[in-house]
């Protein structure tokens, strides 16, 4: 019941989907802002939503160590059950675990062939079956259109749902097509762009693409304290 509450009071929801799977199966997603406004958390917090509902989540870190990225997820799973007085908190921690698997490369090592080939290692043995992926710290800077292509290629073969932190730059003007300029030429491929846009008082999330993208109000926002998605309402 724990798990069926937390997952019904996602505010995922409000971001005009008629369930809260915001992409389709083989679909990528981007979760954009410049440094330190929260790219991490959210994606976290897709990732948890995804956990609480028995879900195989793999995440990609290109940056932090296994290590940090076991704290962040921790933090964040701490501060929903906090916020939403949720008793028997290590019970559901532990439940949900399994469900996790964390992967880490050096930037300048990364293929698609080798994370490929480490997927076939886990899946063959049996020992992890992903079915959401995340990407945070994948470089976005230069030419990435035919990696991202081929990790595209890849998301669709297994019908996963992919999401990517895209790091912005603060003073940037849009591209013509309204998209950040480190995003508009990959742009493409997404089914689903998410903006976080710093404010006097929060972090407001906007859909940039699909969803409810053609409404300018954003409704969600991250709590500055706790970097939990709350309804701007």
């Amino acid at each position: 019941m724990l798990k069926r509450d937390l997952i019904l009071r996602n505010p995922l929801r409000l971001m005009g989907h008629e369930t809260d799977d915001i992409l389709p199966p083989g679909g990528f997603g981007a979760v954009l802002a410049r440094a330190g406004v929260g790219k991490t958390a959210l994606l976290v917090q897709l990732a948890l939503n995804s956990l609480l509902r028995g879900r195989n989540v793999l995440h990609i870190s290109l940056r932090d160590p296994v290590k940090k990225v076991c704290l962040w997820y921790e933090e964040v799973f701490r501060n929903i059950a906090t916020h939403y007085k949720v008793s028997q908190i290590d019970q559901l921690w532990d439940a949900i675990l399994p469900y996790r698997f964390i992967m880490t490369f050096n930037i300048e090592d990364f293929s698609v062939t080798k994370l490929e080939k480490r997927i076939a290692d886990l899946t063959e043995q049996d020992i992890f079956m992903p079915q959401m992926v995340l990407f945070d710290g994948y470089p976005f800077d230069g030419a990435v259109f035919e990696p991202l292509a081929e990790l595209k290629t890849l998301t669709r073969a297994n019908s996963y749902h992919t999401w990517f932190s895209v790091r912005t730059h603060r003073h940037e003007e849009p591209a013509p097509d309204g998209f950040p300029p480190v995003f508009s030429p990959v742009a493409s491929l997404f089914e689903v762009a998410i903006r976080l846009q710093p404010q006097n008082d929060g972090v407001y999330i906007q859909a940039l693409k699909g969803g409810n993208a053609g409404d300018k109000t954003p409704k969600l926002f991250l709590d500055p304290a706790t970097m939990l998605i709350q309804d701007a309402a």
